[in-house]
């Protein structure tokens, strides 16, 4: 059947001549449901939203009928019946949570042009709308009938689900996103084809918030301001502070929820101990690691905004470490350190790694932040990923392009395995009188994971290279929810599990 145009729309009452033609070709033989014009009129009385039609040239030829139902109130064991309630639909509760389908059929003539799937789209899109945490139905399963003397309900199923077979409506959900969370028995009484057997079918909404919050809701569009820090001399740390507001007030101007800081940005303050060895002068300037985070934390109170540090030497337990701050905008803070130190940090500073491998919760959702070299450990990126982080910052110090080329291709790569945001910032210029930090060399970005809703390049927004600017961009969650769900490939689902494992050791093990 040939088709020139397609439309999918609310049911009227108009139309049910037409939607009766098409419900008796369906079931000609032998009508397992009737859709009276009574019956189908009650529903649009009820629930005018969940009625759809699908139109193929003017002509109404399938439909998909739903009711909202308190799920609660049903077991997992229930049938046909107790759903539409002798259709009389009383089961419908605009304040369920469960967006039930009762029918989906298409005209025999018109099959073919995917017209069923039109409907589950816009099924799914109501469930969305409503802000329901589930479409559930019972599923016929026509085939049954041609291999119960062979294969149990439970087998079919199992054959179904792996292709072996075919089955015109359980292959048609599973295509679709339903997966089966139980057989039913007795669902429709006098369903010789299914044997009477149903298959409880379930396709979750990955948008479903348990309460709508009408303040302090989480966002979906979360805005980043990265900074592309230039390396300059500076007298003393109000210099300092100076530069730090500044580009802390710039990017509130801007209403962003986050400011990105690069590894290392202090170091301008070390020109006062450079007559010191570079073991030494770095711990000199370890010694203004916690004014300068409590700076940051006022900035992130009067400014709204969280504020990653990018990262600072600090000593704790006897030790030098590469560290940073996490600075929330309700005054909260925490701190995170790079796990993998640089050979050179091992030489030149006596640097040791941190061992805390974890996300941070934000009024913007989940959060991970690695240090520079931490990006190039693919594994620990995914650990902070099983974690449910959305978004992971980069902040970094690199001299050569050699060294940020393996920060930027990494960061990449982190985005694309992980299905997640990656910002990097790194710091630019010269410091002639610091040992040990000479020179950088940074270009600032933001890198998506590669698929339809994202650049193809894999690059939101990118720096000029090695001059001292902002970097602004918006960054969408819900875009990565669907990607999880339905993107071309699923690197997080698909792992094979049965093949591989990665898991933490230890968290808080001591270091050696």
């Amino acid at each position: 059947m040939e088709a020139n145009h397609v439309e999918i729309r609310h049911l009227t009452n108009e139309d049910m001549k037409e939607l009766r033609a098409a419900s008796e070709q369906v079931y000609q033989a032998g009508p397992l449901l009737s859709w009276t014009a009574e019956r189908v009129d009650t529903l649009l009385t009820k629930f005018p939203e969940g009625q759809i039609c699908v139109c193929v040239d003017g002509k109404v030829v399938g439909c998909a009928f739903s009711l909202i139902i308190d799920y609660r109130k049903f077991s997992d064991d229930h049938t046909y019946e107790q759903i539409v309630s002798g259709f009389s639909f009383d089961n419908h509760d605009h304040n369920g949570d469960v967006l039930y389908g009762i029918e989906v059929f298409i005209h025999p003539e018109y099959r073919g042009l995917r017209l069923a799937r039109r409907l589950y789209d816009v099924r799914k899109e109501i469930c969305e709308n409503l802000n329901l945490r589930a479409i559930m139905a019972g599923g016929r399963m026509p085939n049954y009938q041609q291999h119960s003397d062979k294969l149990t309900a439970k087998q079919y199923i199992e054959k179904v689900k792996s292709k072996e077979l075919y089955d015109p409506v359980l292959s048609f959900q599973l295509a679709n996103g339903f997966h089966v969370r139980k057989l039913l028995t007795g669902y429709i009484p006098g369903d010789v084809q299914s044997q009477e057997y149903a298959t409880l079918l379930e396709w979750a909404n990955i948008y479903y918030t348990k309460s709508v919050k009408l303040i302090n809701a989480p966002k979906a569009e979360v805005r980043l301001g990265l900074v592309q820090w230039q390396m300059r001399n500076m007298k003393d740390i109000n210099q300092l502070f100076e530069q730090m507001e500044f580009f802390v007030d710039a990017v509130s101007d801007y209403k962003s929820d986050f400011i990105l800081f690069p590894e290392l940005f202090a170091a301008p303050l070390m020109e006062h101990y450079n007559h010191l060895s570079v073991t030494q002068s770095i711990r000199e300037l370890a010694k203004y690691t916690d004014t300068i985070r409590e700076k940051f934390i006022e900035f992130a109170i009067a400014y709204n905004i969280n504020i990653i540090t990018g990262s600072m030497p600090c000593i704790y337990d006897g030790k030098l470490h590469n560290s940073g701050f996490l600075c929330r905008r309700d005054g909260s803070w925490e701190q995170y350190d790079k796990v993998h130190v640089t050979p050179a940090e091992k030489r030149n500073w006596a640097m040791h790694g941190g061992n805390k491998v974890k996300v941070f919760d934000t009024d913007c959702g989940k959060i991970g932040i690695m240090i520079c070299y931490d990006v190039e450990f693919p594994e620990y990126a995914r650990l902070l990923s099983d974690q449910g982080m959305n978004i992971l910052f980069v902040p970094f110090l690199t001299d050569t392009q050699n060294g940020y080329t393996r920060v930027r291709h990494c960061a990449m790569a982190r985005a694309i395995e992980n299905e997640c945001y990656v910002a990097i910032a790194g710091a630019v210029g010269n410091l002639a009188r610091v040992n040990n930090m000479d020179i950088q060399y940074a270009q600032s970005a933001l890198f998506t994971p590669s698929d339809f809703a994202f650049p193809t390049t894999g690059i939101k927004a990118e720096a000029t290279p090695n001059s001292e600017m902002l970097l602004i961009v918006d960054v969408n969650l819900d875009l990565l929810k669907e990607l999880h769900t339905h993107g071309s490939v699923n690197t997080m689902k698909d792992r094979r599990h049965d093949v591989y494992q990665l898991s933490l050791v230890n968290s808080d093990k001591p270091e050696k």
